[in-house]
Parts: C-alpha cells; structure tokens; sequence
C-alpha cells in the first residue's frame, strides 16, 4: 500500500509560481512511476506531467509545457512539481499519483491506469 501526501498548494497571481511537494509512503519509491493531474470544476481529470522511476524522462501536456516542471527524489520519497508563469485557467486541484508499471507518455497521461493517489491540493491563480 502507497500513501500520497500533497502540499503546496495556495492562492497565487497570474505569472507567479508555486512548488508542489508529494510525499510518498512506500517501501521502495523506485518501483513508481510518478504523475500530476489536476482537476478543475466541472472538467475531467487531466494529465498534467509524469516522471519514470529513476526520473530519466519527463512528459507534459502541452498545456504546461515549458512552465512546469516535475521532478523526484528518490532518496527523500518525494515528487515535486515546479509550476511557473501560472496562468488562471490552472486553477485546479492538483493530485499526485504512482502506477507501478510504464515507460511511455501513453501509459503515463491515462489516469485510470495509476494505482494510488493522494488527496488533492487546491491551487487557484488569481488574474
């Protein structure tokens, strides 16, 4: 059983930024493929980036890319999530996720194949 913990979250102005934290709860983190999604009123949950196990490769939607970026650090059992630039339309709750298995950006963006998530943060970016 993996437990996700999010923080971070917070009410920010439009061009600024916030670092998202998952704390992770597993006896071995390496074994996860890591993901951010985010949910906003009234939409579907949706894929926000994703990090392989040793952090080697990255994916983003192209919503973010080039503002945020997802990191980890395996031998704290966190991910993170650097968010600049925000605009007010990524205003959402943001989640964490791991899956034990994936390698390409189709097995990561799907958000029903993760296997545990954490309870969400709110982040709203005010204009």
């Amino acid at each position: 059983q993996v437990q996700l913990v999010e923080s971070g979250g917070g009410l920010v102005q439009a061009g600024g930024s916030l670092r998202l934290s998952c704390a992770a709860s597993a006896p071995f983190f390496t074994d996860y493929v890591m993901g951010w999604f985010r949910q906003a009123p009234g939409k579907e949950r949706e894929f926000v980036a994703g990090i392989l196990r040793s952090g080697s490769r990255t994916y983003y939607a192209d919503s973010v890319k080039g503002r945020f970026t997802i990191s980890r650090d395996n031998a704290k059992n966190m991910a993170y999530l650097q968010m600049n630039s925000l605009k007010p339309e990524d205003t959402a709750v943001y989640y964490c996720a791991a899956k034990v298995d994936g390698y390409y950006y189709d097995d990561l963006v799907d958000a029903r194949r993760y296997d545990y998530w954490g309870q969400g943060t709110q982040v709203t970016v005010s204009s």
